[in-house]
């Protein structure tokens, strides 16, 4: 016996009931997670470029001011959030090839506009030589 995912359009999934009965919390969730499958919902328009010696990445966040904005860098990884007072919400996660470097790592916020420059870590060889008796 064989199965098969049936794909339909996510059209098919969106929520119509009737005014009567209001639920904010509810609302919101099913606006959220059914919006995100028909793609209704815009994603945050991000360009990453990769230099020689650091990446580039740009983010909108139009109506955000850099206090409202959090930028956390683990390794290879960045995550770019909003703080809860903040007017919109903004959580981004980006994973690059190589670990960055956070004390050459710069950030910048203009015009709606958030520009980071992210060093790149040079990998260094922990190679020990070993000699033969």
């Amino acid at each position: 016996m064989f199965y098969s995912l049936a794909t339909r359009p996510a059209s098919r999934f969106q929520r119509h009931s009737p005014a009567l009965i209001s639920n904010g919390a509810l609302d919101r969730f099913l606006d959220d997670t059914l919006g995100a499958l028909s793609g209704a919902r815009g994603t945050q328009a991000a360009t990453v470029e990769d230099g020689e010696k650091a990446y580039s990445l740009q983010l909108d966040v139009p109506g955000l001011a850099k206090e409202q904005l959090d930028i956390g860098i683990e390794g290879d990884v960045v995550r770019i959030s909003s703080k809860a007072e903040a007017p919109r919400t903004v959580k981004a996660a980006y994973r690059f090839p190589l670990e960055i470097d956070t004390a050459a790592s710069t950030a910048k916020l203009e015009n709606g506009v958030l520009t980071l420059s992210l060093a790149k870590k040079i990998p260094v060889s922990n190679v020990a030589q070993l000699a033969i008796n």
